[in-house]
């Protein structure tokens, strides 16, 4: 009987890093070029290779985009499960989380455009990332629930808090340069301080 290839924890481990490695200057490029308009040859171009090298990869364009998003949304999972085990409050996690997708934005698709590339999925793929963003965004307006039964944060509507709260964040991409002067804790913070501060309910003035 035939038996299978076994692939070593090192060729495991050396591939993974190479597709991570073609993530990057795919996003890299998607951010200056923009999605439709980058090719194999530019992405390949970026790392000094054939694009025929990119196939011992990704099948094409489409599957490199579907693998930035998958690797997101994965990141966004993470950082909910944080916001649960580190703080007790709701003001507390729901900053943690916008903190922590700011740094998604800006660091792990270095401020590509995804959010705004759905459309450009094969329908299957398209389907999977938009109910992993739903998840994602029901998750987000319990939090805001639970900071509004507590007393904490204001009654209003929670998905509206939360459409704003998420709109802000993915529109990060239509202008943060990676080379520029904001440093992504400072943009963090400063998001978090905003859009939570603005859901505070401030005590009475005497």
């Amino acid at each position: 009987m035939p038996t299978e290839a076994i692939v070593s924890p090192r060729v495991k481990e050396k591939r993974q890093r190479r597709r991570a490695e073609i993530q990057e200057a795919a996003l890299r490029a998607f951010r200056e070029k923009g999605y439709h308009a980058t090719t194999l040859d530019d992405i390949a171009e970026r790392l000094g290779i054939r694009n025929t090298a990119l196939y011992h990869y990704f099948p094409d364009k489409e599957s490199i985009l579907y693998a930035c998003h998958r690797e997101s949304l994965a990141e966004v999972d993470r950082l909910l499960e944080e916001a649960e085990q580190r703080f007790d409050s709701a003001p507390e996690q729901l900053a943690h989380v916008i903190r922590e997708h700011v740094r998604v934005m800006t660091d792990t698709l270095l401020g590509s455009p995804l959010a705004f590339e759905v459309s450009a999925l094969t329908p299957r793929h398209q389907s999977t990332v938009i109910a992993a963003r739903d998840r994602y965004e029901r998750a987000v307006r319990r939090i805001v629930e639970r900071g509004q039964r507590a007393g904490l944060l204001k009654p209003i509507d929670p998905k509206i808090a939360v459409f704003a709260i998420l709109g802000a964040i993915n529109w990060i991409a239509r202008w943060y340069k990676p080379d520029g002067t904001i440093h992504t804790d400072t943009l963090g913070e400063a998001f978090a301080d905003h859009l939570v501060g603005g859901l505070i309910c401030r005590p009475p003035r005497p």
